[in-house]
């Protein structure tokens, strides 16, 4: 998260103490120390962006007023028919064909190509080696993109800007090397309003973060997956995401 939105940001979900999670010891944050412990790897110049200083896409604006409120809803939506059945506690995304939807529940299915990367990757591919640290944090990930109703494609677009921002560690406070406040898998910062420094660094917590942000950004299905990411992320650097596409599917599909 790489820029000054304060002003717009306050919360990025409008319950966010029902996905809070209280377990204790349930994750594992990377100091300094620990990062250099891995060889520098999440200190490389793409593991955290400059500060954006052209002010927020309008589509991050967009999706998280929707989110927080403070933008309108339609005055005078469509009556829904008499015959719609009643809402449910499902949060299965209504745009999700009935196969998608089915492999999600009998676990026997891996996700296809074409629901992971749906229109193909766009350039040049980065690859690195995961340890199991990161593959239980890109787990986590996936989990969560379940929980939320964002499907696979939403999964992979977890992944992939995780693997962007943080390669895939829970990155702690990194002093000097930090980008401002930027703090965990998705260096989200708590001084524009992501949550507190033990929330971020909660995977659960900072994934559901992001998809809950995903999720009001209109039509993100369709988008290329770094559009998709830099609408929420808001980063200086937005075609970096694109590149950990393939590796992000690979891991989606291995771990679904």
């Amino acid at each position: 998260m790489k820029c000054d939105f304060t002003r717009w940001l306050p919360a990025i979900a409008k319950t966010p103490h029902q996905w809070l999670s209280t377990e204790p010891n349930r994750k594992l944050v990377l100091s300094v120390a620990g990062v250099a412990a891995i060889g520098g790897l999440a200190l490389a110049p793409t593991a955290a962006a400059a500060s954006v200083t052209s002010g927020p896409h309008a589509g991050a604006v967009s999706a998280i007023e929707l989110a927080t409120g403070k933008q309108a809803a339609d005055p005078d939506p469509e009556p829904a028919p008499d015959s719609e059945p009643a809402p449910t506690e499902s949060t299965a995304d209504p745009d999700r064909s009935p196969e998608a939807a089915a492999s999600d529940t009998d676990g026997t299915n891996s996700p296809t190509r074409e629901q992971l990367i749906p229109y193909g990757v766009q350039g040049a591919q980065s690859y690195i080696q995961v340890d199991d640290a990161q593959r239980t944090n890109a787990k986590e990930i996936i989990e969560v993109a379940k929980a939320t109703g964002v499907g696979e494609r939403g999964a992979v677009i977890g992944v992939a800007t995780a693997l962007q921002e943080s390669k895939l560690y829970n990155l702690g406070h990194l002093g000097s090397y930090n980008d401002h406040d930027s703090q965990g898998l998705f260096q989200q910062r708590p001084s524009t309003g992501w949550g507190t420094p033990a929330q971020i660094t909660d995977p659960q917590y900072a994934a559901t973060a992001f998809f809950e942000a995903l999720k009001n950004v209109n039509g993100w299905q369709e988008l290329p997956l770094t559009t998709a990411a830099q609408t929420v992320q808001v980063s200086a650097y937005p075609f970096h995401y694109a590149q950990w596409e393939e590796q992000a599917a690979e891991l989606v599909a291995e771990l679904w």
